[in-house]
C-alpha cells in the first residue's frame, strides 16, 4: 500500500521531531516528473560517492510539459513536502519544466539549498561558446517556457539563442531505441536546424537526453560542444553542498543509502530506469505526496 504523506499549508523549516536540516549525514533529495532525473543521480554517484541519496518520481502526473505552470507549481510543492519530511538536507529539481516553472518559489519556501537544471546548464553554455550562438533542445513544456533563453541572455545579453522542441526524443530512450535507425532520422529532422543557423554550443535541456549524446554527437559533428544539464546541476550540488559545509565527511566509512520512491507504476520505474542508472535501483517504494496547500506563491 503507498504510504500517505500529508502537505502542509507551510513548509516546516526543521523536520518532524525537531532535527536540524544542516546535518551532513541526511540525504540529497531529487525529483523529477518521471525518469529523467536519474541521469542526475547518476552524476551525483560519480562525483559525491559518499552522499545518500532520496529520489522521487511522479510517476502519476507525467509528463509535467502539458499541464500548467500553476499545477507544476503544486505538483513541486507536493513534491518538496515530501523529501522534507523524509529528511533531506538539499534538493534537486532534476525536472527542467518543474525549474522553469517552479524553481523560485521552492528557493523561497524551502529551508534547504535548492538546485535546478537550467541555470547550471545555461552558466556551462555561457562559458562554452565561442560566438555567441547556442541551440537548446527540450521538451515542449521546456522550450515553451523559454527558460533557457532567460537565464542565458541574463549573463550574456547579447547572445543568440536558438531553441528547438524534440518531443519524441523521451520516448526514445524509455523504450530502449536509442540506436534504432529510426532514431537518427528523428534526431536529424530536429537537430539539422541548428547547424543551418551555425550554433557551436548545444544545451541537452532534458535530462533524458545524455542516454542520446552518442546520436546527438553523431549528428552535430564535432565541432559543436554539447553541455549535459544533468552533469552540471551535479557540479553545482557538489559546490553548493561545499560552500554550506554540507558534505558528508563520513562517507568513507558509512555506505550511502539510496532510496528510490515514485508515485505510480514502481515496477515499470525500476525496469526502464535500469537503463539510466543500472543496478544503482533495487527495491522502488510507491508514495502518495498529494495533499492539501495553499495557493503558490508564484
Amino acid at each position: 500500500m503507498a504510504k500517505r504523506v500529508e502537505s502542509r499549508e507551510e513548509i516546516p523549516l526543521r523536520h518532524e521531531g525537531g532535527e536540524d536540516l544542516r546535518d551532513p549525514c541526511l540525504p540529497v533529495g531529487v525529483f523529477d516528473s518521471g525518469l529523467g532525473g536519474l541521469t542526475v543521480v547518476r552524476e551525483l554517484v560519480e562525483r559525491l560517492p559518499g552522499e545518500s541519496l532520496l529520489y522521487f518520481g511522479d510517476t502519476a502526473r507525467l509528463p509535467y510539459g502539458t499541464k500548467s505552470p500553476h499545477a507544476i507549481r503544486r505538483f513541486a510543492r507536493e513534491a518538496a513536502h515530501y523529501l522534507l519530511a523524509e529528511r533531506v538536507k538539499a534538493m534537486v529539481v532534476a525536472c527542467n519544466t518543474a525549474t522553469a516553472h517552479a524553481l523560485e518559489t521552492l528557493e523561497r519556501e524551502v529551508p534547504v539549498p535548492v538546485v535546478g537544471v537550467i541555470e547550471a546548464g545555461a552558466r556551462a553554455a555561457h562559458d562554452a561558446t565561442r560566438t555567441g550562438r547556442i541551440g537548446v533542445i527540450g521538451t515542449p513544456g521546456t522550450i515553451a517556457s523559454g527558460a533557457y533563453d532567460r537565464a542565458v541572455r541574463s549573463l550574456r545579453p547579447h547572445v543568440e539563442v536558438y531553441a528547438q522542441s524534440c518531443p519524441m526524443f523521451v520516448p526514445l530512450v524509455e523504450e530502449g531505441l536509442v540506436e534504432h535507425p529510426a532514431a537518427e532520422l528523428i534526431a536529424r529532422e530536429y537537430l539539422e536546424p541548428l547547424l543551418e543557423v551555425g550554433i557551436d554550443t548545444l544545451v541537452l535541456g532534458c535530462t533524458h537526453y545524455p542516454l542520446l549524446r552518442p546520436l546527438v554527437r553523431r549528428v552535430m559533428g564535432d565541432d559543436v560542444r554539447l553541455i549535459d544539464s544533468a552533469r552540471e546541476a551535479a557540479l553545482d550540488v557538489a559546490s553548493r553542498l561545499e560552500d554550506a559545509a554540507l558534505l558528508n565527511g563520513a562517507g568513507d566509512v558509512t555506505d550511502p543509502v539510496r532510496r528510490f520512491t515514485v508515485s505510480d507504476l514502481p515496477l515499470r520505474f525500476r525496469t526502464v530506469g535500469r537503463r539510466f542508472v543500472g543496478d544503482l535501483i533495487g527495491s522502488v517504494e510507491e508514495v502518495v505526496v498529494e495533499g492539501r496547500l495553499g495557493e503558490c506563491a508564484a
